[in-house]
């Protein structure tokens, strides 16, 4: 009997695992945002590594948390005021963490926008429930 309940439950685990596997892969065309992969959202994502951007940011929840969430960043404040913040730092606002400067050209700024809107156009299941990051 205990065999019997054993490989019925491994049966069905296994076949629940398919299910689900199936459906995760039917679901990901969805959900990825591939349409706005463009080489520009790529090159960004290039300065987004290369910056170590994530050593004090987080996207979609993954990085550190010393400074904002920036997986919304694009559709909270936009590429005009993402572009004016990147220049301006660091603001000197005593009492305050301070974003080094990078020097980034206008193109590389354009290209780190192109992938923040990327990031913004992926379903994310309403993540992070603050909008503000």
């Amino acid at each position: 009997m205990a065999r019997n309940i054993f490989y019925g439950g491994t049966v069905f685990f296994f076949l629940l695992f398919l299910a689900l596997t199936f459906d995760s892969h039917q679901e990901f065309p969805k959900r990825d945002n591939n349409a706005m992969l463009t080489p520009q959202a790529k090159a960004g994502k290039k300065i987004w590594e290369t910056r170590n951007c994530v050593g004090c940011h987080s996207l979609l929840g993954e990085g550190a948390y010393f400074a904002p969430e920036l997986g919304n960043v694009y559709t909270r404040r936009g590429p005009d005021f993402i572009k004016g913040w990147m220049q301006a730092q660091p603001t000197g606002a005593p009492g305050r963490r301070q974003m080094p400067q990078f020097h980034l050209t206008d193109e590389e700024l354009d290209n780190l926008n192109a992938f923040f809107a990327y990031v913004a156009g992926i379903n994310t299941a309403n993540w992070p429930p603050n909008v503000e990051g």
